[in-house]
């Protein structure tokens, strides 16, 4: 188990991407008006992309046009004091190719929000880390519980991937 200077455990890759590959929720971070937005979205990995919904007049529509974007998920369970956090970074693209749009929406992403999202995101991850917060005994609280909701959920981590 490698640590960072704080203590954190270091995920690798592998392990970050299963954490993905699990979770449904994240959080986009993303550029408006020159200042930090950051906005909740369901999703879904096809591949190694991250893909999610918008409106197509949303501002993260708009934001997230071939920009360099961040993405985070995490868990937490607040009783054991551990947790975990998985940040992405990469660019991001509206996807307009009628084919690609075709095999989206076969995949399994359906939109929390009210009303028709009508554009898909695709955000290319370059960048993948993550940390984890040991438990008192050094063990931290069992991910796949946290990820699935079983325990309360929410913060940060880098490696190339």
């Amino acid at each position: 188990m490698q640590l960072d200077r704080s203590g954190l455990e270091i995920l690798g890759p592998d392990e970050c991407r299963d954490l993905l590959r699990h979770a449904e929720v994240g959080r986009i971070v993303f550029t408006h008006n020159a200042l930090p937005a950051i906005q909740p979205v369901n999703y879904v990995l096809d591949g190694e992309d991250i893909v999610f919904r918008t409106l197509r007049t949303s501002r993260l529509a708009t934001a997230a046009s071939g920009t360099i974007v961040a993405f985070e998920i995490d868990a937490f369970d607040i009783g054991a004091r551990t947790g975990w956090s998985v940040v992405a970074i990469g660019p991001a693209r509206r996807v307009f190719a009628p084919d690609e749009i075709a095999a989206m929406e076969r995949l399994d992403l359906r939109t929390w929000a009210p009303g028709q999202r009508d554009q898909f995101i695709r955000l290319r991850p370059q960048m993948l880390s993550g940390r984890r917060i040991p438990g008192e005994n050094g063990v931290a609280s069992n991910d796949a519980a946290m990820v699935l909701g079983l325990h309360h959920g929410g913060d940060n981590g880098s490696a190339l991937i």
